[in-house]
């Protein structure tokens, strides 16, 4: 049995006023099924629903600030409970990367799963922002043959060796999950190297053929992309050379600062009272005692 999102509008008993769900429970109503087509995150688009619905068109809404909201329940899809998806519509409005990926992402592919496109969004933003790697602000295609920094070849092999593992395993979702955190960081430190880049549209292909695809194309990858070789993970690009303390004063933390993992305690003493904001927290007084946690924590007691 296929089990769907269903969602109800509240009608209140002979009355054509139609109640939300907060506020259903100062009325005697009663639930009628509506099309989950024209319900987006449980807000009701209530021209739709009139359409749906022609007997609604005199209707009258009593709503949530300026939204109706609608209940929900997990039941079996049918055609009679109006919770049956049409894929087609949502390739149209999404693609069918995101539709693709988004089954992927619902959950484990050996348990079963009800079909609840309400966050479908998320998946949608994913696939733009990875998109957006590729282009600048007025979408044109610009990649750079700069030399990758390691914080990027990090990033980059690290999500290697997540997918291959989520492969060998099955576990398509949190393969999709693992995509979204290196998009996210990769975004955020504007990377456009085609040394990440490449590999990373590679390794995204099986999940999502046709912006891969599109996108090699533009790379001037030769063929198919289904023909490209599977990067291989490096291990030494996973290696910590340094750490980023949290630095606390009398226990609360006040500023977190970078050492490379071989710096002496001494050392990090000095930094640590030489710097700025522990001066200001420190206010001309002299720690008692400096704890330093190695690879965890900096404590100045006073």
């Amino acid at each position: 049995m296929i089990q769907g999102r269903s969602n109800f509008v509240f009608r209140v008993k002979n009355e054509n006023t139609y109640v939300s769900k907060g506020l259903r429970g100062q009325y005697d109503t009663y639930a009628i099924n509506v099309n989950v087509n024209i319900v987006k995150d449980d807000i009701l688009d209530i021209e739709g629903f009139k359409s749906f619905r022609p007997d609604a068109n005199n209707a009258k809404f009593i709503l949530e600030g300026d939204k109706y909201i609608c209940g929900w329940e997990i039941e079996k899809m049918s055609k009679s409970k109006f919770n049956v998806v049409n894929p087609d519509i949502l390739i149209k409005k999404y693609g069918a990367d995101t539709l693709r990926m988004y089954e992927m992402f619902l959950g484990p592919i050996e348990h079963s799963k009800p079909w609840n496109t309400n966050g479908i969004e998320g998946v949608f933003k994913f696939v733009r922002k990875f998109w957006n790697l590729f282009h600048n602000n007025d979408q044109l295609f610009k990649v750079s043959d700069a030399l990758p920094s390691k914080e990027e070849f990090k990033i980059l092999h690290k999500l290697i060796k997540k997918i291959e593992e989520d492969i060998e395993q099955f576990s398509l979702n949190t393969s999709i999950s693992n995509f979204m955190i290196a998009t996210n960081e990769l975004a955020q430190i504007k990377c456009n190297k085609r040394q990440i880049l490449e590999p990373m549209t590679i390794i995204m292909a099986p999940y999502a053929p046709h912006l891969s695809e599109e996108i090699w194309n533009k790379l001037d990858g030769k063929g198919s992309i289904f023909n490209a070789t599977f990067p291989l993970f490096n291990a030494s690009y996973l290696i910590e050379d340094f750490f980023e303390y949290p630095i606390s004063v009398n226990g609360k933390m006040r500023v977190k600062l970078s050492f490379p993992l071989d710096t002496p305690t001494y050392k990090i003493e000095q930094e640590v009272l030489n710097h700025a904001i522990i001066k200001k927290w420190l206010d001309g007084k002299s720690p008692k005692k400096i704890i330093i946690v190695p690879k965890k924590i900096v404590n100045v007691v006073t």
